[in-house]
C-alpha cells in the first residue's frame, strides 16, 4: 500500500494520476503537518478517486493536549467525517511521552465509520510497548512511524520488525526519512507492505507524477 501526502488540491489530483492507493491530506507540510480547512477536505474528497485520510492536528508544538484542543479536535473529525473522508490521522500523548489513553479514547469514540491512523508521535515514546497498547483499539487501523525518535527509518529497522510482530490487527505504515535510496532495502529488511511518502516525491514543493511512477516502477520489482 502507497499512501502519499497531499497539501493541496492539486496535489491529490497528481496523486490519483499517478496511482498511488491513498491520500494523507494536511496543511503545513513544513511543521509536520496540519489540520487542513474545511474547504481543502471538502474539494479533495469530491475529486479523489482514492481514499481521503485527514490528518487531525490543532498545532505543532508537540502532541499534548488540552481538553479544549481535544474537544475542538473531535469538532474537526466530525467535519472530516461529514465531508465524506474514508479515515483521520491522530496522536496524543501527555507530558510523560506515553500514548495519553483517557484522550485517545475520547476521540477514538467519535471516529465509528473511519479508519484511523495514529501517527509518528509514536515515534516520541517507547515504540513497541506503544504498539501493544495501540493494538487493544480495534478502531485503529494503522500507525505512522519511522520506528522511533531517530528521524530515520534507516536507523529504525530493528524497531520497526517489531512493531510490526507486536502490531495484530493494525497495519504498520513506515514513512519519515523514506526516498528512493532506502526504500528497497527497508521494505525487504522489514518486511513492511505499507509506505507514506512525503517530500521524496515532490518538486519545488510540488507532487511530481514523474517520481510517482519512478518509485511505483522499484515497488512493483521488490520481492520479499
Amino acid at each position: 500500500m502507497l499512501e502519499i501526502i497531499a497539501t493541496t488540491l492539486d496535489d491529490a489530483v497528481k496523486i490519483c494520476k499517478g496511482g498511488a492507493d491513498r491520500i494523507e491530506l494536511i496543511s503545513a507540510l513544513g511543521e509536520g503537518g496540519l489540520t487542513p480547512s474545511y474547504g481543502l477536505i471538502k474539494s479533495v474528497v469530491e475529486c479523489a478517486r482514492i481514499p481521503v485520510n485527514v490528518i487531525i492536528r490543532p498545532h505543532s508544538r508537540n502532541f499534548v493536549y488540552t481538553d479544549l484542543e481535544i474537544q475542538l479536535m473531535k469538532e474537526d473529525i466530525e467535519v472530516a467525517k461529514n465531508l465524506g473522508a474514508n479515515g483521520v490521522v491522530i496522536g496524543v500523548l501527555n507530558e510523560f511521552s506515553q500514548i495519553d489513553t483517557k484522550k485517545l479514547e475520547e476521540l477514538l469514540d467519535v471516529c465509528e465509520g473511519l479508519e484511523v491512523t495514529f501517527h509518528r508521535a509514536i515515534d516520541y515514546t517507547n515504540v513497541a510497548s506503544s504498539v501493544k497498547i495501540l493494538s487493544q483499539y480495534q478502531r485503529i487501523t494503522s500507525i505512522l512511524t519511522s520506528g522511533g525518535i531517530s528521524n530515520t527509518v534507516d536507523k529504525n529497522i530493528e524497531n520497526i520488525k517489531k512493531m510490526i510482530a507486536y502490531s495484530k490487527h493494525i497495519d504498520i505504515l513506515i514513512g519519515g526519512g523514506l526516498n528512493f535510496d532506502n526504500f528497497e532495502n527497508l521494505a525487504i529488511a522489514t518486511g513492511a507492505k505499507s509506505f507514506h511518502f512525503g517530500s521524496a516525491l515532490r518538486v519545488n514543493d510540488a507532487i511530481c507524477e514523474k517520481k510517482i511512477a519512478h518509485l511505483l516502477k522499484i515497488k512493483g520489482e521488490i520481492t520479499i
